[in-house]
């Protein structure tokens, strides 16, 4: 009929940039809530022990706090467009803003692990437009030659919040309280919220109808939700000799099938699965998934292991992660001045390399690790990062129309952000399960026919321990090691799949000048 006749009409105004005190207001609270949002993703990382404790529950459960919120998020991504469409992009990105905000009080006020989990899970649902909508309205507020400008400005809110988010989350815990992760985004949310919707009002198209694929989102989290929770609890419940696990893993397979085949006809598809047709699509959201699922598994491994048995407070787990941006902040404007005249593949190749010999560096730790020694590899995965979203995103959206960039975005930050909750899971599984090994292999030598064991026996009973005392700090002992060479296993593994990933990304035939096609379309 005639939908699309006033369309134009009416989104004319918002095509204008913004000037004077209004540009700058604007690019700070959309920076605000971009920050908030991913902050949030950080945050929360080198606090799960104390919330775990507090909670009465397991370090390892208590990664749930991290894999609900990114499964939630990662399901309601590929949403944004269809939400934009039938609500407006701004009244969508305010009520995304509050209703995160909502979210966060209630995490912070959550009296056990299941509740927070529940209040994390909406966080996760809530969070999924802001980002690309933040993007959106940032680009639309200044003039297409500073567009480039914008985007910079868009990326280094995103690459400042990692490297603040483990050092505030560990001082909060240490000082303050864990819920307090979560109550800070209340002052950040209203802000925001209140000077978006003073600024960008005037600029929403308002809502259209438009048809929901009911059925295409009722399949996509009956099988994300049912396969993430079979990787969450395959550990705890023995994998495959569990009911449980066995009919959560036919479900994520005959739900994912079932949606492959609904998607792949559907008229109005919720995903556009076509899209992986196009082979740097395919490829560049491959390496970026896997890739991006490895540094997660990475990121949310060393914290845990640095407090668990490296006797670290969340405060100093949180410093030894920081620095982990410092090299992608000053990097990353001469990646992407640069990434539309450099072949995209060599970039990510030292972006993958990079990554190799960081990973591969810490393989090398031990239970005598210093913390300046922990601290170079993680300044170095810095510049890593810098070389790594970039020109793997130039790969996605190379030779795509823009009419079909909106869908690439949300499913390639969908496949992204999933693998990220994979990650973290897998990683936390495989971790335990080395460790248990590690010990059972350590455990044997500690023995009467060992003559270190037998005279660390006698010193301790020396020093006035009882017999089960002295084995319980053998045990401490055998247990730290035990879980330092299951980490170390899983940072060599790491950095020998990010090596041969390189092959990935070389398969690729990205166009070159395919960014500023991309960028001009979001």
């Amino acid at each position: 009929m005639d939908k699309p006749g006033p369309a134009p009409a009416r989104e004319q105004p918002q095509s204008g940039p913004l000037h004077g005190t209004p540009l700058v207001l604007g690019t700070v609270a959309l920076s605000l809530a971009t920050f908030m949002n991913v902050l949030d993703t950080s945050i929360a990382n080198v606090s799960i022990p104390a919330i775990a404790g507090d909670m009465g529950v397991s370090p390892s459960q208590g990664t749930w706090v991290i894999t609900s919120f990114a499964v939630a998020n990662a399901i309601s991504v590929p949403l944004t467009g269809w939400l934009t469409q039938r609500f407006g992009q701004v009244r969508l990105f305010i009520a995304s803003v509050l209703l995160f905000t909502l979210a966060s009080w209630l995490c912070g006020l959550a009296p056990n692990i299941e509740s927070l989990i529940f209040f994390r899970v909406l966080q996760g649902l809530v969070a999924g437009p802001m980002i690309p909508l933040s993007q959106t309205l940032l680009l639309g507020s200044y003039p297409q030659q500073k567009a480039g400008t914008a985007m910079a400005m868009w990326a280094m809110t995103v690459l400042v919040a990692p490297v603040v988010g483990p050092l505030l989350g560990g001082w909060i815990t240490d000082n303050i309280a864990w819920p307090w992760i979560f109550y800070i985004n209340i002052p950040v949310g209203l802000v925001a919220a209140a000077i978006t919707w003073s600024i960008y009002r005037k600029r929403d198209p308002g809502p259209r109808r438009v048809p929901l694929d009911f059925v295409g989102l009722g399949l996509l989290v009956l099988w994300v939700g049912a396969l993430q929770i079979m990787i969450d609890k395959g550990k705890e419940l023995d994998w495959f000799a569990s009911t449980q696990i066995v009919l959560l893993a036919v479900a994520a397979v005959v739900g994912f099938l079932f949606f492959l085949a609904w998607e792949l006809t559907e008229k109005h598809p919720i995903v556009d699965l076509r899209l992986f047709a196009q082979r740097n699509f395919l490829l560049g959201t491959a390496a970026l998934s896997l890739g991006y699922g490895l540094f997660f598994g990475n990121v949310v491994l060393l914290p845990l292991w640095l407090q668990q048995y490296m006797g670290y407070t969340a405060t100093w787990a949180g410093m030894a992660m920081a620095p982990v941006g410092v090299l992608a902040i000053v990097l990353s404007p001469w990646v992407g001045k640069n990434v539309a005249r450099i072949d995209p593949r060599k970039l990510a190749t030292v972006a993958f390399i990079g990554f190799g010999i960081v990973l591969w560096m810490r393989s090398l730790f031990n239970v005598q690790a210093e913390f300046i020694g922990i601290l170079i590899p993680t300044l170095l995965q810095g510049a890593a990062m810098a070389f790594f979203f970039i020109p793997l995103q130039q790969i996605v959206f190379s030779g795509l129309p823009p009419a079909r960039m909106p869908a690439a975005a949300g499913l390639s930050n969908f496949v992204r952000i999933t693998a990220g909750a994979f990650g973290t899971s897998i990683f936390t599984t495989l971790w335990e399960n080395r460790a248990v090994m590690h010990h059972a292999q350590l455990a044997e030598a500690v023995n009467r026919g060992n003559d270190s064991a037998t005279q660390a026996l006698a010193q301790l009973g020396a020093a006035g321990f009882g017999p089960e005392q002295s084995l319980a700090m053998i045990n401490r002992l055998v247990d730290q090691q035990a879980y330092t060479l299951a980490a170390t296993d899983l940072f060599r593994l790491s950095s020998l799949l990010f090596v041969m990933m390189v092959a990935v990304v070389w398969m690729a035939k990205p166009k070159m000048g395919a960014a500023a096609d991309a960028g001009g379309a979001h």
